[in-house]
Parts: structure tokens; sequence; C-alpha cells
């Protein structure tokens, strides 16, 4: 008897791949398998996936005949020319209307060139940004496709199916929008989640300071979960604070304090300059691991640069409840950047993104899964051309609640040395974002002053002038440009 022709074939069987094959083969779909390394095709079959519908490929072309038409292929493999490759060698093997899925962290602008590319020869591709890790793309991850709008009426049930859901049930995945919107999503979700959890690491650096141990400081996120802070980092922050060797002792202090990443946090920051958008938070801890890395030379400096030491809090609980209230406060402004950041693209990529549903899609399954995301959607349903999350009457009516803690939180570390950089920045973020008349004029004066960039005046916007603010400089300006 023929065997079942496969639903969608998938391309890297490392642990992402390999669970979502058993995602989607739990969903009752049927999974062609394939590995450039065949041996671990035939592991994963007479391992993990023993027993399902998983089917095994040995080529691509095997793979390709052996599923439906039109024939879906996802590709989870390191991003970048990997990708490239892959896609060079199934090109010759598909039919027009036939999809191929990245589903890595790649560069959204790739994702653009790509979807083009294969465009002009008839074949369909989504970047489609995948969150949850491990776990996640077991059960069910955070999904954002985007790219050929063709391609979406033919993967929209089995990729929603996949997803994970939201408490009513709603599956957390919908189409971002042509060409790199999704993966474009993806970084901007990879980039607040550098955010939080640089904010997370900051509370945990004032809680030391407090002098309390490992078992209070899980018992204290514990209880912060169960507040408007819940979320999976949390939860899991909780986890690692009550983690114990098998000596019996707290796992964390004894790691070494050098940050990893992978690099889409930075391509977060980039992007932001890019867009001149003020994504400040999310830079800060892009700066805040770079920092980390200089280990060696952290070491060298402690007993060399002053500075005061760290003194507890008066009253600990007062400060843990201002401490709490300020990681809310300062977890509101990041977002409001980083969908600053997702609107600006939107506009210039003409992608139309759907706000509500990217703060739906974020709710459950990803790394940044929260209660708050809910909120996010709600503002976006109330008000979908909302301008910025501060204008919303929750949020507005919350960060009037909480400044005032994340203005004593961030002066206790600055008085007590203690570095704050994500709080820091959401505070000034906030200063400056409500400051109708900054000092800007003197920027732009110091520009003419110096090179002649002109300004424009109060009573007249959008008419630059220069003037001759020595006597002897003359009267010819230059170009204007935005810095």
């Amino acid at each position: 008897m023929a065997e079942t022709k496969g639903d969608i074939g998938l391309i890297g069987l490392a642990v992402m791949g390999q669970n979502l094959i058993l995602n989607m083969n739990d969903k009752g779909y049927t999974v062609v398998a394939y590995n450039r390394t065949q041996a671990k095709v035939d592991k994963f079959l007479a391992g993990e996936a023993s027993g399902t519908k998983v089917q095994g490929a040995s080529s691509l072309e095997e793979l390709v005949g052996k599923l439906k038409s039109p024939r879906v292929v996802m590709i989870m493999i390191k991003s970048g020319s990997p990708v490239d490759g892959v896609i060079d060698e199934l090109k010759p093997l598909l039919s027009p209307g036939d999809v191929i899925i990245d589903g890595g962290n790649e560069d959204y602008r790739i994702t653009n060139r790509r979807v083009k590319e294969l465009g002009e020869a008839g074949i369909l591709h989504l970047g489609c940004g995948v969150s949850g890790g491990e776990e996640g793309a077991r059960f069910g991850p955070s999904l954002m496709p985007g790219g050929a709008p063709e391609a979406w009426p033919i993967v929209k049930d089995l990729l929603q199916a996949t997803a994970a859901k939201t408490p009513d049930g709603e599956p957390c995945c919908d189409f971002m929008g042509s060409g790199g919107a999704g993966h474009f999503v993806k970084m901007t979700h990879n980039g607040i989640e550098y955010g939080d959890m640089q904010l997370i690491c900051e509370a945990y650096s004032l809680m030391l300071a407090q002098g309390m141990d490992h078992d209070e400081l899980a018992a204290t996120f514990t209880e912060w979960n169960s507040s408007e802070l819940d979320s999976y980092l949390i939860e899991i922050t909780a986890e690692i604070m009550a983690f114990r060797t098998d000596d019996g002792e707290p796992l964390l202090p004894l790691i070494l304090d050098k940050a990893g990443q992978k690099g889409t946090g930075r391509l977060t920051a980039i992007s932001a300059l890019d867009f001149g958008i003020p994504v400040t938070l999310i830079a800060e801890a892009v700066f805040a691991r770079c920092l980390s890395a200089l280990k060696d030379q952290r070491v060298r400096a402690a007993p060399q640069l002053s500075g005061p030491a760290a003194s507890s809090a008066d009253d600990r609980t007062a400060f843990l409840d201002k401490l709490r209230s300020a990681l809310y406060a300062a977890k509101i402004l990041s977002y409001a950047q980083g969908f600053m950041l997702l609107a600006e693209a939107s506009a210039k990529f003409e992608w139309e993104l759907n706000m509500a549903s990217i703060a739906l899609t974020w709710r459950e399954g990803c790394i940044i899964r929260s209660a708050f995301l809910g909120n996010i959607a709600d503002a976006y349903h109330k008000d979908p051309s909302l301008e910025n999350l501060l204008f919303d009457d929750f949020f507005n009516a919350a960060i009037t609640k909480h400044e005032s803690a994340l203005r004593e939180v961030v002066a206790y570390g600055v008085l007590n040395g203690i570095a704050l950089p994500a709080f820091s920045a959401a505070l000034s973020f906030y200063d400056g974002f409500r400051t109708a008349d900054g000092s800007a004029c003197l920027i732009q004066a110091l520009r003419d002053r110096f090179g002649a960039h002109q300004y424009e005046l109060k009573s007249n916007p959008g008419t630059f002038i220069h003037t001759n603010w020595t006597g002897h400089g003359g009267d010819v300006a230059s170009s204007t440009y935005n810095a």
C-alpha cells in the first residue's frame, strides 16, 4: 500500500524542527522529514517519531516527491547563506504555486529579497517567525508568517493548528503582511524579549542589594507572577532562583555573567536607528549584553574605579513593592517603543500590520507571552490607528500610577552605584516623550552655527532658515538633513 502523501516537508532536524514535526503530527498532519545527515533522519524515525505518521526522506528529490500539491516545504536550519543554499536546491524541484517557508530567525531584508526572487519563478515564499523555544515548538508556538499573500490560504489551517491558543481559543498565528513582515515582527518580538530580560536582571541586582537569598528571591518572583507582571519570563525566573545543584547550592550565582546573543536584538536596535524610532530600552539591553562580555576588564576595573557601596532600603517590603511597580512601568514603556517601531515599518513597507493581531499572536506560546499582551490587544481593538500605547486610557492610567515608583527605583540605583541601563532608559524616554518643549532647539542652533545646516522657527515650521551667527560667516546655507 502506497504511503499517504505528506501535507508538509520539514528540512532540519535540530530540536525546533523535530518538535514542530511532532506537534504537526499530533494535529493530524503527515510530515515528511529531511536532514542532510541521513543518520539523523533514521534516528528520529526510530526514536521520538516512532509510531507516528512521520515519513522520512533521504534526499530533497524524495522529500518533494512525497508531498501533496501544492507542495509546502518548511526550512528549519541556520539563517543566512545555508537557507539560500537549500532554496537554490529546492527551486528546480518545485512548481509554480508551491510554498517554501523559512522558520528561522532571518533578517527581514533577506526575506524581502527571497519573496521577490522566488515569486519571479512562481514559487510562494513565507518568512515565518517561530517563538516559544523547545517547549513551544512541541506543544504550540507563536507563529508569525509573512511574505507572499497567495501562500497564506494554502498553509493557514496547518500553521494555525500547530500554533498555541489564547485562553479564548484563538490561534497565536496570523498572516502579518507581505515581504519580510513576519520576520520583522519576530525580530521586534526578540528585541522586546531582550528588554524584558534586562529589566528582570536589573531587578535581580536591586534585590541582591537588599540582602535577599535565593529562596526569598524565588518567593518574590512567584508572588509577582500573580500580579500584573504575570508572564512566562517572570515564571521561569522564579524557577531559576529556586533551582539547586546536587550539593544543594543555588545554581544561578555559579553561572558566569557574560550574556550571549544571536543578533536579533542588535538588528532591532539597528532597524530603529534606520527608521528614526527611539527604541532606547531595547538598545540599552543590547549594550548591556555587550558590556557583560567585557568580563576581564570589569574584573580589573572593580577594585580601581570608585563608587558608592550599595546599602539596603530601610523598609524591604515597601521597596519590593516599588520595584514591582517600577518593573511594570518600564515594561509598558518598552512595549510602547516596540509597537512604535512596528508602526513605522508598517508604514514604510505598506505592510498594514494589525497590531491587535500581533499582540494576540504573542499572547501565548512565545517567550514574551503574558497577560499584559491582552491589554495591548484590547487597546488596538478599541483604536486600530492608535498612535502610541501611552495614549490608550488603560496604559495612560497605568503609567500615571506607576511612574513615581520608577523614579524612586532609578534614583536608588544611581545613589547606590547599581547599573540600571534599561530602567533608566525607560524613565528618560518617558520624560522626553512627555516634554512638549525640549532642548533640541539648541542642537539645531549649534548645527546651524558650525555647519550652516539651518533650522525652523516655532512660528513657521517647515521653512528652514540660516543665521549668520558671527556676522562674518556669510549667508550661504548647507542643505538640510535629518540627523
